[in-house]
């Protein structure tokens, strides 16, 4: 609901607390806590389960030690004491409980006008001085781009369009391994697994080199003497030995072209693209910075911070040959993040088994005196799992995206067929590709990141569960209505005529969109959003199942019609802000 609606009941409960302790005790110092700023974070309300028990519920708990009486009679006491007025049409104690009912006409008016006047800029927060960057994706090069990746870019993309409708100026990053080992593997293989005849014969070359890394890797792992080479291969590369850099040029640009297709494929772009062999000079140097301000140390050859006082253990900043790893080159990223691209705060999509190295990251850069040290955040995310288990690119039991893809799309044709015979196939053939990039994206983004997914073909892409086909098809429903209709909704509707149980909480639900845009973007979770698509969804069908629209009498039809214009611009935004394709027609 709106804040005004929260803010007013808030303020009713203050007044009644503050004439209470008035008449008993004038100098508590509670009168004086709910008196200016601090009053309106002093009152917590909370959302009955049931709407019969209200619209709002204040808890008497907290008041409770400070006025030395028990709950259930400080709300009968504060009950006595609250003047109704305006918005709030009833009040009612329940146990511990004052539960608060408003005006359902004023909810409609206030809520439908202002979302008809601001369209896809309601909920829209004010520009803020931070910028952000997001970092997300970061396949590597030279490696197969799996289902796990696909988690990675939704809910990065979903999360940067989030910021960025809150207010924020946001970068969004891309940080790819481009060099090391898993390199060496897949350069081996191509020279030893045919990579040139097998690249000749396809179009999509950076997916035969993941396919190449994947049988090398199976072939190498175990083989001393294989190991061996590969260990000589990735010091070749990183000193610049001219007889495999060409190669390893000439296939990551084949890889980059990939991921180029797919970032359009996929509605993404990128403002910085960073690569691990751009950085690891510096972060060679920087760990030698580290030495020089005593933060880190040798030990045993290898250079470590120490970080057990702060309870994370030791942070490997470089290996005792000399070899840069993960922590060397993110601490020159972040560097360059911080003094070149003046980012306030910086975000990482990275899965959960990275925890711990990122909160030693994080203290080590506060170590070094980066006040954004304090907020950065991991955004951390579980597995995507196959019915029979974990993925791994090493092993080769991972869903490729170019299979995954071609198999969606399949079923997503089949369903758009059976129910439009008469389309040309170059409209189908669009629709079932917008359904099957959106159901990847919605699926990967509906369940909180932390959680872990198995993913299941068939329910990515059911017309009435709950997924992206789902919100699709509720939208594509709204757009039917004014399709029949042939105008938008009329201003000046009498929107007082909305009292039906399902159009009031349509309104309601509307009415919570600002606030699930505050809560994805301060919490850093895209899964709200995608949550919210849900229900609105659901709400939505609800109210056109139960309420005639235009078979009405023109008042009521007018009102009715205001309500469905103001949802189909709510749902319109939200699925824009998950990269979800908005259609008109499925």
């Amino acid at each position: 609901m709106p804040d005004f609606f929260a803010d007013e009941i808030k303020k009713a409960i203050r007044d009644a607390i503050f004439h209470y302790l008035k008449e008993h005790g004038p100098e508590d110092p509670l009168v004086h806590e709910l008196t200016g700023h601090a009053w309106h974070d002093s009152i917590s309300l909370e959302i009955p389960p049931d709407t019969k028990l209200g619209d709002y519920a204040f808890p008497c708990f907290s008041l409770s030690k400070k006025l030395k009486k028990s709950p259930l009679q400080i709300a009968q006491e504060l009950f006595n004491a609250i003047k109704k007025h305006g918005i709030i049409t009833e009040v009612k104690v329940t146990g511990p409980y004052l539960n608060f009912f408003i005006d359902k006409s004023k909810l409609a008016e206030l809520t439908l006008e202002e979302i008809h006047k601001q369209k896809d800029r309601y909920g829209m927060g004010s520009s803020k001085k931070e910028r952000v960057m997001a970092e997300y994706f970061q396949a590597n090069t030279h490696k197969a781009m799996h289902i796990g990746h696909i988690r990675n870019i939704s809910l990065g993309e979903s999360l940067a369009r989030i910021l960025a409708f809150s207010g924020f100026d946001v970068l969004r990053a891309n940080y790819q391994g481009d060099i090391g080992p898993h390199v060496a593997k897949c350069l081996w293989g191509y020279l030893n697994l045919n990579g040139e005849g097998r690249l000749a014969k396809t179009e999509h070359k950076g997916v035969e080199l993941g396919r190449i890394y994947t049988e090398a890797n199976s072939q190498i792992t175990g083989n001393e003497g294989l190991e061996a080479e590969i260990r000589e291969m990735t010091k070749k590369l990183y000193d610049g030995d001219k007889s495999i850099i060409e190669l390893w040029m000439k296939t990551r640009e084949m890889c980059i072209k990939e991921f180029d297709s797919f970032y359009k494929e996929f509605n993404v772009q990128f403002d910085q693209l960073f690569f691990e062999s751009e950085v690891e000079e510096k972060g060679r140097q920087m760990v030698k910075e580290l030495e020089k301000m005593g933060i880190s140390k040798e030990d045993q050859g290898a250079m470590i911070v120490d970080l057990n006082e702060y309870g994370l253990g030791i942070y490997l900043v470089l290996r005792s040959d000399g070899v840069a790893l993960y922590s060397t080159k993110d601490l020159a990223l972040a560097k360059l993040k911080f003094e070149k691209f003046k980012v306030d705060r910086s975000l990482y999509v990275v899965g959960r088994e990275q925890e711990l190295y990122f909160q030693q990251l994080f203290k080590t850069l506060e170590l070094m005196g980066f006040d954004q040290a304090k907020k950065c955040f991991h955004l951390s995310y579980g597995l995507v799992m196959l019915p029979e288990g974990k993925m791994s690119s090493r092993e080769g039991n991972v869903i490729l995206y170019q299979d995954l893809r071609d198999r969606l799309y399949e079923l997503a044709r089949q369903e758009v067929m059976k129910r439009h015979e008469d389309w040309p196939e170059k409209k189908v053939q669009e629709v079932a590709l917008k359904l099957t990039i959106s159901a990847l994206k919605f699926s990967m983004v509906l369940r909180e990141p932390g959680k872990d997914i198995v993913f299941e073909w068939e329910r990515s892409l059911d017309f009435e569960g709950e997924t992206a086909a789902y919100v699709q098809y509720s939208y594509a429903r709204i757009c039917s209505i004014f399709k029949k209709h042939g105008k938008k909704a009329p201003s000046g509707a009498e929107l007082s005529l909305l009292t039906d149980e399902h159009e009031t909480a349509l309104v309601k639900l509307l009415a919570d969109f600002p606030k699930v845009i505050a809560d994805s973007s301060s919490q850093y979770k895209p899964h709200l959003m995608a949550r919210y698509a849900i229900d609105l969804a659901k709400r939505f069908n609800e109210f056109y199942q139960s309420c005639r629209i235009l078979q009405e009498e023109d008042k009521l039809r007018d009102a009715r019609l205001y309500l469905a214009e103001a949802a189909q611009h709510v749902l319109k935004t939200t699925m824009a802000l998950l990269n979800v394709d908005a259609l008109e027609e499925m």
